[in-house]
């Protein structure tokens, strides 16, 4: 199981209840901690690909979720400068709004990208996977609301980039046995997750977070447990 760390928002904060953002500086130097060890952070596209063809071996995925506008103005630019790729996994209900589902909750409002910027994320060679149409809990839902939130999703987002969305992002990380089968169904060839399970496969990929308390020690220790964990 290869290494992937989990992202969500960057940019500069006052308050971040929910240990999503990682501010601009840190994440710049999470990136140089990547590139100083010989480790190249790659799209989730680009990593499945190179463990088909036995390649991988010094490749970390790097994932975004939610979509944000600050995927655009801060994370992009620093991949690019490190020769870096990544996957983002806009909400395409929301596309050019906000995160309603945290917002509405009380939690601090950021933008999303628009379709235009999920366009120009693709044509810099960023991937672009589905986190479905609302950010709803695939578990909550009828199967006929589980099958519009991943068919729908996937089939915007490839109208908007010209091409196949091949991966999707679980809301809030939750997948059983059911969603694990409907993503295989609706066509994409693999799915994160969050966390470690017996579903752990291509299709519900565990990944590692990274927030904005994570410096080169602590880099080092998820590395390590990964290691201990899965052997890669």
């Amino acid at each position: 199981m290869p290494l992937v760390l989990m992202y969500h928002s960057v940019t500069k904060y006052d308050s971040d209840p929910l240990l999503v953002t990682v501010s601009p500086d840190r994440f710049a130097a999470q990136m140089r901690w990547l590139s100083a060890r010989g480790l190249r952070g790659v799209s989730m596209r680009d990593l499945i690909a190179a463990l088909r063809s036995g390649t991988a071996r010094r490749l970390v995925g790097l994932t975004f979720d939610d979509g944000y506008t600050d995927f655009a103005s801060e994370v992009v630019p620093v991949l690019l400068d490190h020769g870096f790729t990544a996957t983002v996994y806009p909400v395409t209900g929301e596309l050019g709004g906000f995160n309603a589902w945290d917002a509405d909750a009380g939690y601090p409002r950021k933008p999303l990208m628009d379709a235009d910027d999920v366009r120009r994320m693709a044509d810099l060679g960023m991937e672009v996977g589905s986190h479905s149409v609302a950010h709803r809990s695939l578990t909550t839902l009828a199967d006929e609301e589980l099958a519009h939130e991943l068919v729908a999703s996937k089939a915007a987002l490839e109208e908007i980039v010209g091409g196949e969305v091949t991966g999707f992002c679980y809301p809030y990380g939750h997948a059983g046995a059911r969603e694990v089968a409907a993503v295989r169904e609706a066509g994409y060839q693999y799915a994160c997750a969050i966390w470690k399970s017996e579903l752990s496969s291509l299709h519900a990929l565990p990944r590692t977070y990274v927030g904005d308390r994570d410096g080169s020690l602590r880099l080092h220790a998820k590395r390590l447990r990964h290691r201990m964990r899965w052997g890669s």
